[in-house]
C-alpha cells in the first residue's frame, strides 16, 4: 500500500512538472515527461498522437495568449492516472480561432486525465471549457436560422 501512494505521489509530481514545463515553454523538459507516441483525446479537437504535435500546440496556444499560465486546483491519482483540477488565466493578445485580439484577459477551466507509464505521460485526456473561453472573447451563440 505505501508503495502504492509512493507511485502514486511520484505520478503527481510529473503532472506538476509538466505543465511547469508547458507555462515555461520547456521544450527540451516536455521531451523528457513524453514518449514518442504520446497521445492526446478532447471533444474539441481531433485527437493526434506524437509529442512534437503537443509542442506545436502549446505554441500556438501562447501566440494567442503568451502569459498564459495553468494553476493546479486539485490533483488526484489513483494507480496510473492523475486527475487534474486547473485553471487557466491568459490575456488575448493575438488571433485566436478566427476572433482577433482583445486584449481580454480570460480564465478557461478544465479537467485533464493523465496516464503515466515508466515515469512518462502516456496518454491526456483533455475536457475544458472552450465555450467558456470563446464568450469571453466576445463569441456570442445563435441559433441556426430557421429553427427555434
Amino acid at each position: 500500500m505505501k508503495a502504492q501512494a509512493e507511485v502514486e505521489e511520484q505520478n503527481k509530481e510529473i503532472v506538476r512538472d509538466f505543465f511547469k514545463a508547458i507555462d515555461e515553454r520547456n521544450t527540451e523538459k516536455l521531451m523528457e515527461l513524453l514518449p514518442i507516441d504520446f497521445s492526446l483525446t478532447s471533444p474539441d479537437i481531433t485527437e493526434f498522437t506524437g509529442r512534437v504535435k503537443l509542442v506545436h500546440f502549446r505554441d500556438a496556444f501562447y501566440e494567442s495568449f503568451p502569459d498564459a499560465s495553468h494553476t493546479i486546483d486539485e490533483l488526484i491519482a489513483e494507480g496510473d492516472k492523475v486527475a487534474v483540477k486547473l485553471h487557466i488565466n491568459a490575456t488575448h493578445e493575438a488571433e485566436y480561432e478566427g476572433i482577433p485580439a482583445t486584449g481580454k484577459k480570460v480564465t478557461q477551466y478544465g479537467m485533464h486525465i493523465m496516464r503515466i507509464v515508466d515515469g512518462q505521460i502516456k496518454e491526456i485526456w483533455v475536457f475544458e471549457d472552450v465555450l467558456g473561453l470563446m464568450q469571453q472573447l466576445g463569441m456570442e451563440l445563435k441559433p441556426k436560422e430557421g429553427e427555434k
